[in-house]
Parts: C-alpha cells; structure tokens; sequence
C-alpha cells in the first residue's frame, strides 16, 4: 500500500508507473484505492465508475477496470458535501461530518472488493488517500492505516521533494501515529526529485534512521506527467498555459469550481496545431475559435459560478461575434433554456434559468446514466467511442437536430438553429482518433497525433522505466510477500 504524507504528492502516477513496471515483468497486477474523492471518473464495462486515476492504472496494468478497484468514491456536489459511490453505484449523498460517521459502516464493502481483486492476481498495488497523517480522521478510517490494519497490508509513505519539507512530513508522520500503525510502515519513497539527487542522500539517510524505514527510491521529477489525465482538478488548475504561436484552433474553457471529467480536453490540448486555454478564476474569457462548457458535478452550482464571474456575458459575446460553443454534459445543460431540479438532487427543489443559447430544458432525475457508446457524429459522419455519465433528462426544439447517433439509433445533443451552439452528453469523443481529426478539419486544423491510445501507452511504458531505474521494486516486491 502506497499512502502520503499529503494530497497530491504522487501516489496515483507511482502507482500506475509500478502497475506497468511488474505487468512488464510479467505479473497478474491490480490496483486498488478503498476510498478516492475526485470528480474525473470514469465508466466500468458493467456500467458502474470509478475514480479515473484507478481506470489508468488498470490501463496500466493492461486489464479492463472494474467497480472493485475504486469500491468507495466521493463526488464532491459543494464545500462540504458530496455523492458517495460504492462499488460503482449511487449510494448516498453526505455532509462530511455525517459521512465521518458512515465509514464504518463501507468496511465491508472495500473488503470485499479487495478480495475479489486479490483473488485474481499476483499482487494489489494499493494506494491510500490525502495524507497517512490525519490523526483527526482516524477512527473509522477505510482510506489509508484504518484498511492498512484490517488487511495486514504493509505500507511504503511517499513523500514530495518538490513541495520543501520533506524531510519533516515524513518524519513527522512517524511521530504523530499510533505505534500499531508506524509498525504497517516498511519503507518510503521520496518522490519529484529535481537536479543533482546526490544533493539528497544525507537527506535519505536522515529519514531513514529517524524513522527506522527503509529508503526504497529518490524519484526524479517525470516530465511526461502531463501527458496522462490529471486526477484532481488542483492539477489541472495548476497545469502551466501552453500559447502555441501557430495554433490554428484556439479553444477557451472555463475553469468551473467543481468542473468533472476534464480529461475530455487532454486530447485536444497534445494537438500542436490546437491551443487550450483554461480560463481561471477573476480572468475574462478570451477571444477564441471555439468555448467549451465541461462537465460539471454540480451544474446549478457551477452555473451560478459561471455567472458570478461574468462568463456568461462574454459567452453571449462570444456567439454575437459569430464563435462556437460546445457544452459536454453539464455544460450541455446550462446551455438550454432551464435547468429543473424537482427532486433536490443537486440541492433545494426548484428551477434555474440556463444561458439560453439552446431551445432545450433539462430536468435532473435521480437515475443516473452509465453506459459506454459508440456511434456517428452527424455533422462530419465520423465514427466515435466515448461514454455517457450524467443524472438529467434533456428535451426540446433543438435536439431535434442532434449532434450524435449511437449505434442503437438513439439521438444524443442538439444544435442550435444557427448551427453556433451545440451539446452532448457523451464524454471521451475527442480521445477517438477518426473523431478528433473530423472535428478538427471542421476548425481548419490537423490532427498530428494519429493514435491518442499510443500516446498514453508510451507515457506509462517509459514511466514504467523510469521507476524501474530509480525505485527498488525487487525490494518492493519482496515487502509485499
């Protein structure tokens, strides 16, 4: 098990990076996160989700994901409250303090996923959640030493370099938990090393005879990180502009508070010929070829966001000025004309005014839909794969000119009469080769990356080679038992 001293210090790209190191090395590998808090999910092949971090491991790992691997999922709908997924289906929605107490109660669940898991390989690479140190969350814990204990799963603490102080987070979690729990520990990783890494071995040995724990690697920095979906939207918020002078389809997208499955853009943004632009917090929406609305958690909160920054007038700019608009599932809703929430799914029952830029309403339902799709996109009759991850109905006017057919005849989108504002609700069009350069021909740009799927599997292949030069993973191996 692979726990940290914090958020985002590494943990699911060493995990994934390791899945394909000992899947290379010819091992039946599987990952498995008891409890992950993330809005980029994705869809299981017996129509469940997962945290997308879990689904590239799998990937990485060269096996189909499953709800097992990702059995607790928390989808944050507010500051304080969020969707609880167990085992890939709606089971709850809490506050934080009343899931505190609920946790208890999905031990049994995250058991029995990791049963299921270990039954079929030869090793689970188990990753933890936020930081091993949060002593005040402890009692009930399913997420890091609260599973750790009720598995007998030896632990490795990853620390990050690159945020300062690792010396002292790590050390400082040896000192701030329970005996039975530093006991689970037997090594650790110290991860994003930048420079000369001999600077650091006085700095490895200091940790490892305040600790007792073996060092089992100095990680230097991956630069190929950002070629793999971010798992967190603090990555991509954090992500550095890329300004392509030559770009010759510039593409704005609104950073949304609880923006969801944002790895549709990653596609897109590897183009060279293809600018993306996130549009952050307090920063007016540029001119640009193409706006697109993304996915959303909470759609009638991020609409109100939307609005509180002042998008939606420059939106109306944008179209006045004769640009285009995609919205991609949530985003596809605050285009019509309403959103109803009769049920209070996403908060008080009631109804909000969209950005009227489609003649559709939608209306939330509790029932919400997971499935992959494939079929046409009718405006360039290229073929797509993609998948559907959405609670809401959507009718009206516009969707009788709809943006996509599936193969099973049904009509998903709709366009506007001026042919400017169009939405679906499938997410992953542009990850499908043919779609993307259809799409992008449209915009008088080319698709220089011919195999998106190729991408990702160079990335993992040399992330795979990376740790295997940098991590003892024979040691690690022999750890796991």
């Amino acid at each position: 098990m692979f726990q940290g001293t914090g958020s985002n210090v590494g943990k699911s790209l060493l995990v994934a990076g390791l899945c394909r190191a000992l899947t290379l090395r010819g091992m039946q590998v599987r990952p498995f996160k008891p409890q992950n808090m993330s809005n980029n999910a994705a869809v299981t092949a017996d129509g469940g989700e997962i945290g997308r971090a879990q689904a590239l491991q799998a990937r990485a790992a060269r096996v189909r994901p499953s709800v097992h691997m990702n059995p607790v999922l928390l989808k944050p709908q507010s500051e304080i409250g969020a969707q609880v997924i167990v085992q890939g289906r709606v089971y709850a929605t809490a506050a934080a303090r009343a899931y505190q107490s609920m946790k208890p109660g999905l031990m049994p669940f995250v058991l029995d996923s990791f049963r299921r898991l270990s039954a079929e390989c030869d090793i689970v690479l188990v990753e933890g959640a936020g930081s091993a140190s949060e002593i005040n969350l402890r009692a009930g814990d399913i997420a890091n030493m609260g599973f750790a204990r009720a598995t007998g799963t030896p632990v490795l603490l990853i620390g990050d370099i690159d945020r300062g102080g690792v010396i002292a987070s790590l050390v400082g979690t040896h000192n701030v938990l329970a005996a039975e729990d530093v006991a689970m520990i037997r090594g650790f990783i110290v991860n994003r090393m930048r420079g000369d890494v001999s600077l650091f071995a006085d700095g490895m040995a200091a940790i490892a005879s305040r600790t007792g724990w073996e060092a089992l690697g100095l990680v230097t920095f991956f630069d190929q990180a950002g070629k793999l979906p971010a798992e967190d939207a603090l990555d991509l918020a954090d992500r550095p502009m890329v300004r392509r002078a030559g770009a010759k389809l510039r593409i704005a997208v609104p950073l949304l508070p609880r923006i969801a499955n944002f790895d549709d853009l990653d596609p897109l943004a590897a183009e060279p010929e293809v600018e993306v632009r996130l549009v952050r917090h307090g920063e007016a929406i540029p001119c640009c070829d193409l706006l697109i609305l993304p996915g959303s958690k909470a759609t009638i909160a991020d609409l109100a966001a939307l609005r509180g920054e002042g998008w939606d007038m420059d939106i109306h700019a944008h179209v006045r000025r004769g640009g285009h608009v995609l919205g991609l599932c949530g985003g596809y809703q605050m285009l019509g004309a309403e959103i109803a929430d009769p049920d209070g799914i996403e908060g008080p029952p009631g109804y909000v005014a969209g950005l009227g830029l489609l003649d559709v309403r939608t209306v939330l339902r509790p029932v919400k839909h997971l499935r992959e799709v494939s079929g046409v996109v009718l405006a360039t009759d290229a073929g797509f794969t993609g998948y559907e991850m959405h609670m809401g109905e959507t009718t009206g006017p516009d969707t009788l000119r709809p943006v996509l057919r599936f193969a099973n005849q049904r009509a998903d989108g709709a366009v506007s009469a001026s042919g400017l504002v169009s939405g679906t609700y499938v997410h992953g069009l542009f990850a499908h080769d043919g779609q993307r350069a259809a799409f992008l021909r449209q915009y008088g740009a080319r698709a220089i990356i011919l195999d998106h799927a190729a991408s990702i599997e160079a990335t993992l292949d040399a992330l795979a080679g990376h740790l295997e030069a940098q991590v003892d993973i024979d040691r690690l191996i022999s750890l796991a038992g």
